[in-house]
C-alpha cells in the first residue's frame, strides 16, 4: 500500500522545468501557440520575469538551474540600449549582457560585445551549459509572426529536394592576396569535406573573376533567388555591417550583396532556411535599430532562425565554428537547433589536438603570428548568438544504403541499386564533385560590360552551379530497388551516384562515389578501392 501511495504522489509532483522562457507580460499572449506546441511535445516551461538587470535575470536563471532539468533558455524580446532611459520600452526588452572585447579589439571593434551566452553558461567557464536563443521582437505583431514561422517549419509537409540543398554566398577578403587565397583554400575544402556528398550546395562568389559570380547586375538578385527558392541552410561568408553586407567590386563599378531594404523581397513561406553569418555585425542585435539578422527574424517571408556575430568577428574562429556546426549538423545531427549551438559552441571554445585544428592552427598563426588563438576562439564564443528559437527542431533524412559500380564509362549504363526505407518519389542522379566543374571555363577579363559580357557570365555562373551529369526518377515502394542511368559521353572524373527519396513525411538520402571515364580510358587514380557509399 505505502507503495502506491507513493507513486499516487510522486505523479501529482510537476516535473522540474527543462525550459526556462524569460519573457515579457506583454508578449505572454501572443507566445501562447508555442507554449502549447512545446508543452505537447512533454516539454516543461517556467516563466522567469524579465524585470531588472541582466544580473538579476540570470541570478533568477541560475536558480532554476539548481533543479538539474534545465535544457533550454529562451529569451523574447529586443536588447535595446534605449530600455535603460524608457520604462515603456524596458517592458517589452529583456537585456543582454555586455562582455569585454579582449581580442577583435585590436581589429576596430567596439569595447563591449553583446551576447546572451553568459545566461547559459551556468558555471562562468565562458562555455555555455544549456541551449540559449532569443526572439527579437519588438511588437506581439512580429511575435506572432516568429511563432507562426517557427511552427509551420516544423510541421512543414514539404519532403522535397529543397531539404537537401545548401547556399553558400560568400565576398571577398581583401585582407592581402596571399590571406585571402589561403582563406579561399580553406573555404573550398571546408565545403568539400564539410558537407556530405548526398546534399546538394550553390555558391555565389562576390568575385568577378569567378566563375561562380553572376553579373554584378543580377549579384543581388541572385542572393534573393538562393533565399526564397527554399533550402536547408543559407550561408554567408565575407564582411558584413548592421544593415548590409559587403559590396561586390569589379572593374564596372560596385553593387551592394545584400541590404536591409531588401529584406522586404523574401517571400519564402513554405520552405525557409536557416540562415549562418559568418561576418561581423550582421548580428548586433543590441542596437538602438534593427539590425539584418533581426529583420530576417521577424519577416515572414525569411528564414525560420539566424545565427550571427553582434560585433567584429575574425576568419579563423569563424572558420573553426563552421567546421563545428557543419559536424553538429550532419554528423551528430542534434535534435534541436539550440542543442547544434551548445556543442558547436563548446567544440569551438576547448583547444583540440585533430589534424584539422592544426592545420586551421597552423595557417592562423602564419598569418598572424602574435595571436592568442585560445583567446580569439573563447571571444567568438560570446560573439555568435542565436536569433529563433532554440527548441526549433530539425528534420533529418532516414539513410539509403546505395550500391552502384566504382567505375562507370561514357556511352554506357550503370545499375544503381539500394533498400528504401520509406515508399514516395526516387531521384537518382550521377554529379560530378563539388569541387569540381562539369566544363573548362574561360577566363575572365575586364572587358566592356556590355549586356553579352553580363549574359555571359550568368550562364557560366548557372554551368558551374549545374553538378549533375544525368538523372533518372521513379516511384518506389518501400524495400529494394534498382535503376539504371545512362552516362552521357561528357562525363568524366570523380563524381557520385546520389539517391533522394521523397516520402509523404519522411525523406531518405544516400550516395556512393563513382568514377566516371571516357571510353578506352585507365581508370583515375581518385577512383577508390572499393565501392563503399559516401558519406551521408
Amino acid at each position: 500500500m505505502a507503495v502506491v501511495v507513493l507513486l499516487a504522489w510522486l505523479q501529482t509532483v510537476p516535473a522540474a522545468p527543462d525550459v526556462a522562457v524569460v519573457c515579457p507580460r506583454e508578449f505572454r499572449s501572443a507566445l501562447e501557440p508555442w507554449v502549447a506546441h512545446r508543452t505537447g511535445q512533454g516539454h516543461q516551461l517556467e516563466f522567469v520575469s524579465s524585470q531588472g538587470s541582466a544580473d538579476q535575470i540570470r541570478a533568477r536563471l541560475l536558480k532554476l538551474a539548481r533543479t538539474g532539468s534545465l535544457r533550454f533558455i529562451v529569451l523574447v524580446g529586443d536588447a535595446e540600449p534605449a530600455a535603460d532611459k524608457s520604462a515603456a520600452i524596458q517592458a517589452r526588452c529583456v537585456p543582454t549582457h555586455k562582455a569585454p572585447a579582449k581580442v577583435n579589439v585590436r581589429w576596430g571593434s567596439e569595447p563591449e560585445l553583446g551576447t546572451d551566452n553568459w545566461y547559459a553558461d551556468l558555471d562562468d567557464d565562458w562555455l555555455p551549459d544549456v541551449a540559449i536563443g532569443r526572439i527579437t521582437a519588438d511588437t506581439e505583431t512580429e511575435l506572432e509572426q516568429v511563432v507562426a514561422k517557427t511552427l509551420a517549419y516544423e510541421r512543414s509537409p514539404d519532403m522535397g529536394h529543397w531539404r537537401r540543398k545548401i547556399h553558400f554566398v560568400a565576398g571577398v577578403g581583401g585582407f592581402g592576396l596571399l590571406a585571402d587565397k589561403l582563406l579561399e583554400t580553406v573555404a573550398k575544402r571546408f565545403i568539400t569535406e564539410g558537407l556530405p556528398a548526398t546534399f546538394e550546395s550553390s555558391m555565389t562568389y562576390a568575385s568577378w573573376r569567378s566563375v561562380y559570380c553572376p553579373s554584378p547586375l543580377d549579384f543581388q538578385r541572385e542572393t534573393l533567388n538562393r533565399l526564397n527558392s527554399g533550402c536547408f541552410a543559407w550561408i554567408y561568408m565575407g564582411h558584413g555591417h548592421r544593415d548590409r553586407l559587403d559590396a561586390i567590386h569589379t572593374p564596372w563599378g560596385s553593387a551592394p550583396v545584400l541590404e536591409l531594404q531588401n529584406i522586404g523581397q523574401l517571400n519564402n513561406s513554405q520552405q525557409v532556411p536557416i540562415a549562418i553569418f559568418f561576418s561581423c555585425y550582421a548580428g548586433a542585435f543590441d542596437q538602438e535599430t534593427d539590425c539584418l539578422a533581426e529583420e530576417m527574424l521577424t519577416h515572414q517571408g525569411a528564414p525560420v532562425a539566424v545565427i550571427c556575430g553582434s560585433r567584429v568577428t575574425m576568419p579563423y574562429a569563424m572558420t573553426v565554428y563552421g567546421i563545428s556546426l557543419l559536424n553538429e549538423i550532419f554528423r551528430q545531427q542534434r535534435p534541436t537547433l539550440g542543442e547544434i549551438l551548445l556543442h558547436s559552441k563548446r567544440q569551438l571554445g576547448t583547444d583540440r589536438e585533430d589534424e584539422q585544428r592544426k592545420l586551421l592552427d597552423s595557417l592562423a598563426t602564419s598569418l598572424s603570428p602574435h595571436s592568442d588563438l585560445s583567446a580569439e576562439r573563447l571571444e567568438h564564443v560570446q560573439l555568435f548568438n542565436l536569433l529563433g528559437d532554440p527548441l526549433l527542431r530539425l528534420r533529418y533524412p532516414q539513410t539509403i544504403v546505395v550500391q552502384a559500380p566504382r567505375h562507370a564509362e561514357t556511352g554506357k549504363t550503370i545499375e544503381v541499386s539500394g533498400q528504401a526505407p520509406l515508399g514516395g518519389i526516387l531521384t537518382v542522379e550521377l554529379a560530378c564533385r563539388r569541387d569540381r566543374l562539369k566544363f573548362v571555363p574561360a577566363a575572365r577579363r575586364p572587358r566592356g560590360g556590355s549586356a553579352p559580357d553580363w549574359q555571359a557570365m550568368n550562364t557560366t555562373y548557372r554551368r558551374a552551379n549545374d553538378h549533375v551529369w544525368a538523372s533518372e526518377t521513379c516511384h518506389v515502394q518501400r524495400g529494394p530497388f534498382r535503376i539504371k542511368i545512362a552516362v552521357p559521353g561528357e562525363a568524366q572524373g570523380p563524381s557520385h551516384v546520389r539517391c533522394y527519396l521523397a516520402g509523404p513525411t519522411a525523406f531518405a538520402i544516400g550516395a556512393a562515389d563513382v568514377d566516371v571515364q571516357r571510353a578506352g580510358d585507365r581508370p583515375s587514380l581518385a577512383a577508390q578501392p572499393d565501392n563503399k557509399p559516401a558519406p551521408r
